[in-house]
């Protein structure tokens, strides 16, 4: 039986034993929240949702943008009360302080006071919680040793992340909600910054990751929730959710094609053809039955981002 570090209802059938343990009710959360000028109204940002994060696990939130990511965040860091329905974090409303205790937090936004240095503001978060991380070893872990003594008011934009990110860990959370956790590092700091992620899992803490580098999600997720227009629509392990769509990556050179259906989706770049299709058997089987002369095939299973943007509907 597995146990629930949080979860959004899902039935009342489940049962458990647990100190991460919940009360799973019928209802699904929902939120509606104000468009942002009264003639609009009210949005129902979020539609009836259902999903639990499980201890150990990285899950990655994927959404286009307005499509309830940002509303569901807020959900589940307690940030907004649902219209209709229950969250628990740890058993608890996330709302009341014993749960956010347990929880890190990068935020898309880095703002800090600027005329406090950086070791002054992770001193300052850690005096919220009862059993921190050392500052020496938070500065080590994500590189901000050269810059403690720095007013944050100097920093870049990468250094503000960085420090961003050392703050969620400081508590030394049971789960960690990285939204967005790299826009704006470059590539090495990136792959620190994952290397330390990993850490963090195979100690058995949790991630909620959300991120427009599916790459990332790719690289890194145990699980992956889809939203569209506020609503979950589909959700399992990066291999099931890009089996789902069934698209192939097809890549080959050839210095002519006839005009043929079966290649209406490819793209040409001089002698090379490229495109995504359905089922790849039949288009090989069109290529020989027309005699093309063609070479360096390449079949691929689609990308993350491949399937993701199908199920959405987006382009790229």
């Amino acid at each position: 039986m597995r146990k629930y570090l949080i979860s959004f209802p899902l039935s009342s059938t489940e049962s458990w034993q647990s100190v991460f343990s919940i009360t799973l009710l019928q209802k699904q959360v929902s939120s509606t929240i104000y468009a942002g000028e009264p003639k609009f109204g009210k949005v129902q940002a979020v539609k009836g949702i259902s999903f639990a994060v499980y201890p150990g696990e990285l899950l990655a939130l994927l959404a286009p943008n307005g499509s309830g990511k940002t509303t569901t965040l807020s959900l589940m860091l307690g940030g907004r009360k649902p219209d209709r329905g229950e969250i628990r974090l740890f058993g608890l409303d996330p709302r009341q302080p014993q749960a956010r205790l347990r929880v890190g937090v990068t935020p898309q936004e880095t703002n800090f006071p600027w005329t406090l240095r950086v070791e002054e503001i992770i001193e300052l978060v850690n005096g919220h919680f009862p059993q921190p991380l050392k500052v020496e070893e938070l500065a080590t872990r994500f590189d901000l040793s050269e810059i403690m003594h720095r007013q944050t008011g100097g920093l870049s934009g990468g250094q503000r992340r960085k420090l961003a990110l050392a703050l969620a860990f400081a508590g030394g959370p049971d789960i960690v909600f990285l939204d967005e956790p790299t826009v704006g590092l470059d590539v090495e700091v990136r792959m620190r910054l994952w290397q330390e992620v990993r850490k963090y899992l195979q100690g058995r803490g949790t991630v909620v990751l959300t991120t427009h580098y599916l790459e990332e999600a790719e690289a890194l997720a145990t699980r992956v929730l889809i939203m569209n227009k506020g609503q979950v629509i589909d959700e399992g392990s990066v291999e099931e959710i890009k089996g789902r769509v069934g698209l192939k990556h097809v890549r080959f050179r050839a210095s002519h094609l006839p005009e043929l259906a079966d290649l209406a989706v490819l793209e040409r770049a001089e002698d090379r053809y490229t495109g995504y299709v359905q089922d790849a058997d039949a288009l090989v089987r069109s290529l020989v039955q027309h005699n093309v002369d063609f070479h360096g095939l390449e079949i691929l299973p689609a990308t993350l981002e491949e399937a993701f943007l199908q199920m959405t509907g987006e382009t790229k």
